[in-house]
Protein backbone atom coordinates (compact mmCIF):
# COMPACT_ATOMS: atom_id res chain seq x y z
CA UNK A 1 0.00 0.00 0.00
CA UNK A 2 1.53 3.53 -0.85
CA UNK A 3 1.98 5.98 1.74
CA UNK A 4 1.46 8.77 -0.77
CA UNK A 5 -0.54 11.86 -0.23
CA UNK A 6 -4.13 11.98 -1.98
CA UNK A 7 -4.08 15.16 -4.67
CA UNK A 8 -5.14 17.96 -3.29
CA UNK A 9 -8.44 18.85 -5.29
CA UNK A 10 -7.98 22.23 -7.53
CA UNK A 11 -10.80 24.78 -6.71
CA UNK A 12 -12.75 25.55 -10.00
CA UNK A 13 -11.55 28.77 -11.62
CA UNK A 14 -13.79 31.48 -11.01
CA UNK A 15 -16.02 33.11 -13.92
CA UNK A 16 -14.68 35.65 -15.98
CA UNK A 17 -16.41 38.08 -18.01
CA UNK A 18 -16.10 39.98 -21.32
CA UNK A 19 -16.75 43.61 -21.20
CA UNK A 20 -19.71 43.02 -22.96
CA UNK A 21 -20.97 40.55 -20.42
CA UNK A 22 -20.05 42.88 -17.58
CA UNK A 23 -22.00 45.58 -19.06
CA UNK A 24 -24.96 43.97 -19.89
CA UNK A 25 -25.25 42.50 -16.30
CA UNK A 26 -24.93 46.19 -15.48
CA UNK A 27 -27.42 47.78 -17.53
CA UNK A 28 -24.87 50.33 -18.74
CA UNK A 29 -22.70 50.63 -22.82
CA UNK A 30 -19.23 48.90 -22.93
CA UNK A 31 -18.24 52.11 -23.45
CA UNK A 32 -19.34 53.60 -20.00
CA UNK A 33 -17.22 50.50 -18.40
CA UNK A 34 -13.75 51.65 -19.86
CA UNK A 35 -15.12 54.96 -18.89
CA UNK A 36 -15.58 53.91 -15.44
CA UNK A 37 -12.11 52.56 -15.77
CA UNK A 38 -10.52 55.95 -16.42
CA UNK A 39 -12.35 57.49 -13.34
CA UNK A 40 -10.99 54.63 -10.87
CA UNK A 41 -13.92 52.92 -10.19
CA UNK A 42 -13.40 49.68 -11.37
CA UNK A 43 -10.22 47.51 -12.16
CA UNK A 44 -10.57 44.92 -14.36
CA UNK A 45 -7.78 42.27 -15.30
CA UNK A 46 -6.61 41.97 -18.54
CA UNK A 47 -5.03 39.43 -20.53
CA UNK A 48 -1.76 39.51 -22.74
CA UNK A 49 -3.64 41.05 -26.02
CA UNK A 50 -5.54 43.69 -23.35
CA UNK A 51 -8.95 41.93 -23.75
CA UNK A 52 -10.12 42.91 -20.21
CA UNK A 53 -11.74 40.21 -17.57
CA UNK A 54 -14.08 41.13 -15.23
CA UNK A 55 -14.70 38.75 -11.91
CA UNK A 56 -18.06 38.19 -9.98
CA UNK A 57 -17.07 41.00 -7.91
CA UNK A 58 -16.24 43.06 -10.35
CA UNK A 59 -19.53 43.00 -11.72
CA UNK A 60 -21.13 43.27 -8.42
CA UNK A 61 -19.54 46.51 -8.37
CA UNK A 62 -20.34 47.94 -11.55
CA UNK A 63 -24.04 47.48 -10.27
CA UNK A 64 -23.50 49.26 -7.43
CA UNK A 65 -22.14 52.10 -9.24
CA UNK A 66 -24.74 52.33 -12.08
CA UNK A 67 -27.12 52.52 -8.96
CA UNK A 68 -24.89 54.73 -7.49
CA UNK A 69 -24.68 57.35 -10.30
CA UNK A 70 -28.89 56.71 -11.58
CA UNK A 71 -30.66 56.50 -8.30
CA UNK A 72 -28.28 58.65 -5.89
CA UNK A 73 -26.95 60.52 -8.67
CA UNK A 74 -23.46 60.91 -7.39
CA UNK A 75 -20.44 61.58 -9.26
CA UNK A 76 -17.36 60.05 -9.78
CA UNK A 77 -15.59 61.17 -6.67
CA UNK A 78 -18.55 60.33 -4.25
CA UNK A 79 -19.23 57.05 -5.69
CA UNK A 80 -15.37 56.24 -4.40
CA UNK A 81 -16.36 57.53 -1.46
CA UNK A 82 -19.41 55.46 -1.17
CA UNK A 83 -17.59 52.22 -2.21
CA UNK A 84 -14.88 52.88 0.22
CA UNK A 85 -17.04 52.99 3.11
CA UNK A 86 -19.05 50.18 2.25
CA UNK A 87 -16.06 47.69 1.78
CA UNK A 88 -16.97 44.65 -0.53
CA UNK A 89 -20.28 44.02 -1.85
CA UNK A 90 -21.61 41.15 -0.05
CA UNK A 91 -23.99 39.72 -3.03
CA UNK A 92 -21.20 38.92 -5.23
CA UNK A 93 -21.01 35.33 -4.20
CA UNK A 94 -24.43 35.04 -5.91
CA UNK A 95 -24.16 35.49 -9.65
CA UNK A 96 -23.22 32.37 -10.70
CA UNK A 97 -25.58 29.06 -10.54
CA UNK A 98 -24.07 26.91 -12.98
CA UNK A 99 -26.16 23.68 -12.15
CA UNK A 100 -28.67 26.01 -13.82
CA UNK A 101 -27.23 26.66 -16.15
CA UNK A 102 -26.32 23.17 -17.20
CA UNK A 103 -29.83 22.43 -17.13
CA UNK A 104 -31.01 25.27 -19.40
CA UNK A 105 -28.45 23.63 -22.00
CA UNK A 106 -29.16 20.28 -21.54
CA UNK A 107 -33.18 21.25 -22.38
CA UNK A 108 -32.07 23.03 -25.47
CA UNK A 109 -29.99 20.47 -26.91
CA UNK A 110 -32.61 17.31 -25.86
CA UNK A 111 -34.71 19.89 -27.66
CA UNK A 112 -33.01 20.01 -31.02
CA UNK A 113 -32.95 23.76 -30.66
CA UNK A 114 -30.05 26.03 -32.22
CA UNK A 115 -28.40 28.83 -29.74
CA UNK A 116 -29.23 31.04 -31.89
CA UNK A 117 -32.83 30.39 -32.82
CA UNK A 118 -33.28 30.50 -28.68
CA UNK A 119 -31.52 33.90 -28.11
CA UNK A 120 -33.97 35.20 -31.19
CA UNK A 121 -37.17 33.79 -29.47
CA UNK A 122 -35.91 35.50 -26.10
CA UNK A 123 -35.30 38.86 -27.51
CA UNK A 124 -31.52 38.40 -26.65
CA UNK A 125 -28.11 38.19 -27.96
CA UNK A 126 -26.62 34.25 -28.54
CA UNK A 127 -23.47 35.38 -26.17
CA UNK A 128 -26.17 36.52 -23.67
CA UNK A 129 -28.00 32.54 -23.81
CA UNK A 130 -24.16 31.47 -24.31
CA UNK A 131 -22.99 33.12 -20.97
CA UNK A 132 -26.26 32.08 -19.18
CA UNK A 133 -25.17 28.51 -20.12
CA UNK A 134 -21.68 28.37 -19.27
CA UNK A 135 -21.76 30.73 -16.21
CA UNK A 136 -25.49 30.51 -14.92
CA UNK A 137 -25.21 34.66 -14.90
CA UNK A 138 -25.35 37.44 -17.52
CA UNK A 139 -29.23 37.75 -18.30
CA UNK A 140 -32.02 39.69 -16.08
CA UNK A 141 -34.55 38.50 -14.02
CA UNK A 142 -37.34 38.66 -16.72
CA UNK A 143 -35.25 36.71 -19.39
CA UNK A 144 -35.05 33.83 -16.89
CA UNK A 145 -38.10 33.70 -16.43
CA UNK A 146 -39.47 33.87 -20.15
CA UNK A 147 -36.95 31.00 -21.00
CA UNK A 148 -37.97 28.44 -18.20
CA UNK A 149 -41.97 29.52 -19.65
CA UNK A 150 -40.57 29.13 -23.06
CA UNK A 151 -39.36 25.55 -22.42
CA UNK A 152 -42.10 24.37 -20.36
CA UNK A 153 -40.63 24.37 -16.88
CA UNK A 154 -40.10 26.52 -14.23
CA UNK A 155 -37.40 28.48 -12.52
CA UNK A 156 -37.65 26.55 -9.17
CA UNK A 157 -37.70 23.08 -10.80
CA UNK A 158 -34.47 23.79 -12.67
CA UNK A 159 -33.15 24.83 -9.11
CA UNK A 160 -34.57 21.51 -7.90
CA UNK A 161 -37.07 22.25 -5.86
CA UNK A 162 -39.31 19.82 -6.54
CA UNK A 163 -36.93 17.18 -4.96
CA UNK A 164 -38.28 15.71 -1.71
CA UNK A 165 -36.91 18.04 1.32
CA UNK A 166 -38.30 17.65 5.02
CA UNK A 167 -41.59 19.44 6.41
CA UNK A 168 -39.43 22.07 8.31
CA UNK A 169 -36.88 24.79 7.59
CA UNK A 170 -35.04 26.21 10.50
CA UNK A 171 -34.18 29.55 10.95
CA UNK A 172 -30.73 29.89 8.84
CA UNK A 173 -31.09 26.81 7.57
CA UNK A 174 -32.37 27.78 4.44
CA UNK A 175 -31.36 26.04 0.79
CA UNK A 176 -29.56 29.74 -0.71
CA UNK A 177 -30.46 29.37 -4.47
CA UNK A 178 -27.70 31.59 -6.22
CA UNK A 179 -29.31 34.09 -9.13
CA UNK A 180 -27.66 34.85 -12.05
CA UNK A 181 -28.91 38.30 -11.25
CA UNK A 182 -26.16 39.83 -9.32
CA UNK A 183 -28.10 41.15 -6.04
CA UNK A 184 -31.37 38.96 -5.87
CA UNK A 185 -30.55 36.42 -3.03
CA UNK A 186 -33.62 33.75 -3.08
CA UNK A 187 -34.03 31.56 0.06
CA UNK A 188 -36.00 28.35 -0.19
CA UNK A 189 -38.44 28.12 2.71
CA UNK A 190 -40.28 25.33 1.56
CA UNK A 191 -39.10 22.01 -0.13
CA UNK A 192 -40.26 19.18 -1.81
CA UNK A 193 -43.38 18.78 -4.35
CA UNK A 194 -46.17 21.12 -3.55
CA UNK A 195 -48.65 23.35 -4.07
CA UNK A 196 -46.49 26.11 -3.43
CA UNK A 197 -43.34 28.06 -4.23
CA UNK A 198 -42.75 29.98 -0.93
CA UNK A 199 -39.23 31.91 -0.69
CA UNK A 200 -37.40 34.95 1.06
CA UNK A 201 -35.94 37.56 -1.41
CA UNK A 202 -33.16 39.07 -0.03
CA UNK A 203 -32.37 42.18 -2.56
CA UNK A 204 -28.83 44.00 -2.51
CA UNK A 205 -29.06 48.02 -3.11
CA UNK A 206 -30.02 48.18 -7.00
CA UNK A 207 -31.65 45.19 -7.99
CA UNK A 208 -33.99 44.56 -10.43
CA UNK A 209 -36.01 42.28 -12.41
CA UNK A 210 -35.33 44.18 -15.68
CA UNK A 211 -38.53 44.06 -17.20
CA UNK A 212 -41.79 42.25 -16.67
CA UNK A 213 -42.71 39.33 -16.68
CA UNK A 214 -45.96 36.76 -16.35
CA UNK A 215 -46.76 33.19 -15.80
CA UNK A 216 -49.85 31.07 -14.63
CA UNK A 217 -51.17 31.45 -10.76
CA UNK A 218 -51.02 33.89 -8.39
CA UNK A 219 -48.42 35.45 -5.68
CA UNK A 220 -48.06 37.06 -2.58
CA UNK A 221 -45.56 39.36 -1.40
CA UNK A 222 -45.08 40.78 1.91
CA UNK A 223 -42.16 43.25 2.68
CA UNK A 224 -40.14 42.69 6.08
CA UNK A 225 -37.82 45.00 5.61
CA UNK A 226 -36.62 48.02 3.28
CA UNK A 227 -38.93 49.44 -0.14
CA UNK A 228 -40.09 47.19 -2.81
CA UNK A 229 -41.83 48.69 -5.79
CA UNK A 230 -43.92 46.70 -8.02
CA UNK A 231 -45.32 47.75 -11.18
CA UNK A 232 -48.43 45.42 -12.42
CA UNK A 233 -49.76 45.46 -16.63
CA UNK A 234 -46.98 48.32 -17.03
CA UNK A 235 -48.62 51.23 -15.53
CA UNK A 236 -50.19 49.74 -12.06
CA UNK A 237 -47.62 50.61 -9.73
CA UNK A 238 -47.22 49.91 -5.91
CA UNK A 239 -44.39 51.02 -3.40
CA UNK A 240 -44.40 48.96 -0.17
CA UNK A 241 -42.92 49.20 3.06
CA UNK A 242 -42.42 47.04 5.55
CA UNK A 243 -45.40 45.34 6.91
CA UNK A 244 -47.15 46.15 3.45
CA UNK A 245 -48.45 43.52 1.45
CA UNK A 246 -49.86 42.54 -2.13
CA UNK A 247 -51.85 39.90 -4.14
CA UNK A 248 -51.89 39.00 -8.01
CA UNK A 249 -52.12 37.12 -10.80
CA UNK A 250 -49.27 36.12 -12.23
CA UNK A 251 -50.60 36.64 -15.38
CA UNK A 252 -50.30 39.92 -15.21
CA UNK A 253 -46.52 40.91 -16.27
CA UNK A 254 -44.80 42.24 -13.30
CA UNK A 255 -41.70 44.06 -12.71
CA UNK A 256 -39.95 45.41 -9.60
CA UNK A 257 -37.25 46.89 -7.84
CA UNK A 258 -35.20 47.29 -4.57
CA UNK A 259 -36.76 50.74 -3.85
CA UNK A 260 -34.76 50.90 -0.94
CA UNK A 261 -30.50 52.27 -0.20
CA UNK A 262 -30.09 49.58 1.57
CA UNK A 263 -31.63 45.73 1.13
CA UNK A 264 -35.39 44.93 1.34
CA UNK A 265 -36.18 41.83 2.72
CA UNK A 266 -39.49 40.13 1.66
CA UNK A 267 -41.71 36.78 1.72
CA UNK A 268 -42.81 35.76 -1.74
CA UNK A 269 -45.22 32.80 -2.20
CA UNK A 270 -46.61 31.28 -5.85
CA UNK A 271 -49.61 28.98 -6.15
CA UNK A 272 -49.27 26.68 -7.71
CA UNK A 273 -45.72 26.26 -8.30
CA UNK A 274 -45.43 27.93 -11.41
CA UNK A 275 -42.23 30.41 -11.23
Amino acid sequence: MSDSPEPIPQAEPEPLFRVTEAARAAGVAPSTLRLWETQGLVSPARRASGQRLYSAADVARLQRVAFLRREAGLNPAAIRATLESEGTTPAAEAITNEPLGAALRQIRQARGERLDDVALAMGISASALSTLERTGAGVSFKVLADLAQYYGTTVSRLSGQDEPGGAVVRAGAARIWPMPVEGVRVEVLAEGRRQMDCHRFILSPGATSQGGYDHEGEEFITVLEGRFRITLDTDEMHELGPGDSIYFESRRPHAWANAADGQTVLIWVNTPPSF
